[in-house]
């Protein structure tokens, strides 16, 4: 086995035992009932999520449940565009109760996906460093019990899509900083040691993701019994942080 196949066979076990402790759970699955449950919960007609490109030049509907769906999503339009556009771009929640006389609505693209609102209620999905996107009710029933309550409500929605939508990408980062690594790493290093060294040389995330890869890569080396406990004790570990994170929102 040449030197190159060795450390891609590390690299492989590696990322095999970290998956099950750091993979998300369903992500796109869990983004999806999240419109499901806010449009029920808000007896609104449809409920869309919106997340920026990466370039932040975009607004890319990913997700939609209710009236329009199958038009609204992969629909794509400028960042600065419509309801959706000002609320990332004032980072601020927003309630339209006739959006027919409001300058910022793009009448145009609402037409295109088959249903014209009359109504919106709009809240920017943020996360801890970054703008994400934008999660939208339309054409909600004000009239229920509670419904003074629903900007709050659709802020907790928003919070719990930021959470998923950050946790795939830092998997996704987890990633690309692994293969930069072993790509990097001089011959003869094993995957463990080209790791450490790697999260060494890095700054920012990546520096945390290769610490915690090496440490992975360690715990390569014993048995599977030791694997198995290291998952089991960082999923608990994540269950406690999410628990933290969602108290203090």
């Amino acid at each position: 086995m040449t030197e190159a196949t060795a450390i891609l066979a590390d690299l492989a076990r590696v990322l095999t035992s970290m998956g099950p402790a750091l993979a998300p759970r369903g992500s796109d699955e869990l983004l999806r009932s999240i419109t499901v449950s806010a449009r029920e919960l808000f007896g609104a007609e449809a409920c869309s999520l919106a997340l920026l490109s990466d370039d932040g030049t975009q607004l890319v509907f990913t997700t939609a449940s209710g009236s329009g769906a199958a038009g609204v999503v992969n629909m794509r339009i400028p960042a600065g565009q419509g309801i959706a556009g000002w609320v990332v771009t004032s980072e601020q929640p927003i309630s339209i109760s006739d959006l027919q006389h409001d300058a910022r609505f793009d009448s145009d693209v609402a037409e295109s996906t088959g249903y014209v609102p009359r109504a919106i209620l709009a809240v920017p999905v943020v996360g801890p460093h970054r703008m994400l996107g934008v999660i939208e009710v339309l054409d909600r029933d004000g009239s229920r019990p509670g419904a003074e309550h629903d900007m709050r409500l659709l802020s907790l929605f928003a919070d719990q899509a930021a959470i998923a939508i950050e946790n795939s990408r830092v998997f996704a980062d987890l990633g690309r900083a692994v293969l930069n690594a072993v790509a990097t790493a001089a011959p003869g290093t094993d995957l463990a040691a080209a790791l450490s060294s790697a999260a060494a040389r890095a700054n920012g995330p990546d520096r945390d993701l290769l610490a915690l890869a090496a440490i992975f890569g360690e715990f390569d080396k014993l048995g599977s019994d030791e694997r198995r406990l290291a998952i089991s004790v960082t999923e608990d570990l994540l269950v406690y942080f999410r628990g933290r994170v969602r108290r203090r929102s």
